[in-house]
């Protein structure tokens, strides 16, 4: 495993295992056969109602909880209560976090910032991190907040790179944390002339080589999956290193397509999808 160092000083696994649209029975044999596997990260959230089937997996792996980088996200409509990370806390039965994110840009996100600003003094959690922030917004938090985020997560594959959000954050030395880095499994992606020429080369997936161009960039990925074998397949990729030219041969496919196209007003309506954490088994 290959691991970032994010401008705090903090050791970031290159490759973790996502848990987004799992339910929680899948999220627990996912997490756990992905940490019998080697796996050093995690990522769950508090809208993907699996936290607690999370922190389960972790505690049967029987992997000392040090050597385990947990990474999960505040939802929107928890940002105004002061327990919203206690309680993320509680949930998952760790004593504290790697990485904790404020998980949209909407509603009152600096009152949701300030949580872990606080946490993070208190040693609660080891990193902050922001989600799909952009654009007035994310220059509102930077210029509002004490402590500048360490890891951005943000749609991120070789079609689409939100470049003009990297920028603003490269001063900072925010590392950046790819969600859907395969492009959602899109199979035009994935059947794309320069990965089966790579894979057939490296003798591997196109979505390992997708995954290899990833973390050479620097980037860290969480791709999800609750197959043991494409599970085993995402983290076997630092066997190999691939070319200058072929890393700007898959750099040239970006044609500025994104996956995910919310309507322009859904990020505001995420404040109000309250989420009852208590519910999950």
């Amino acid at each position: 495993m290959e691991y970032f160092t994010l401008s705090n000083g903090v050791e970031m696994p290159a490759v973790g295992i996502g848990t987004f649209l799992m339910q929680p029975e899948q999220a627990e044999q996912a997490v756990y056969t992905a940490l019998q596997m080697g796996y050093k990260m995690i990522d769950t959230a508090n809208a993907y109602m699996n936290e607690r089937a999370v922190g389960r997996a972790m505690r049967k792996s029987g992997i000392a909880r040090e050597d385990i980088f947990l990474s999960t996200k505040i939802w929107a409509s928890e940002y105004e209560k002061e327990n919203a990370v206690e309680k993320t806390l509680k949930i998952l039965g760790v004593d504290y976090i790697d990485l904790l994110y404020i998980h949209q840009p909407s509603g009152n996100y600096m009152a949701g910032y300030r949580l872990l600003e606080k946490a993070y003094k208190a040693g609660k959690i080891k990193a902050i991190g922001i989600s799909n922030f952009h654009d007035h917004k994310l220059e509102h938090l930077l210029s509002e907040c004490e402590i500048k985020p360490h890891v951005i997560q943000l749609e991120e594959h070789p079609y689409f790179s939100d470049t003009k959000t990297l920028n603003m954050l490269a001063p900072y030395g925010v590392r950046l944390m790819a969600w859907y880095p395969l492009g959602h499994g899109d199979k035009g992606l994935l059947n794309e002339p320069v990965f089966t020429e790579l894979a057939a080369k490296y003798g591997k997936t196109t979505a390992q080589i997708i995954l290899r161009w990833h973390t050479q960039n620097g980037t860290s990925v969480i791709p999800g999956s609750t197959s043991a074998d494409h599970i085993r397949e995402n983290a076997d990729i630092f066997d190999f290193t691939l070319t200058e030219e072929e890393m700007a041969s898959i750099k040239a496919l970006n044609t500025n397509t994104r996956f995910y196209n919310p309507p322009a007003d859904m990020e505001e309506k995420y404040a109000f999808f309250a989420i009852d954490l208590d519910s999950q088994p």
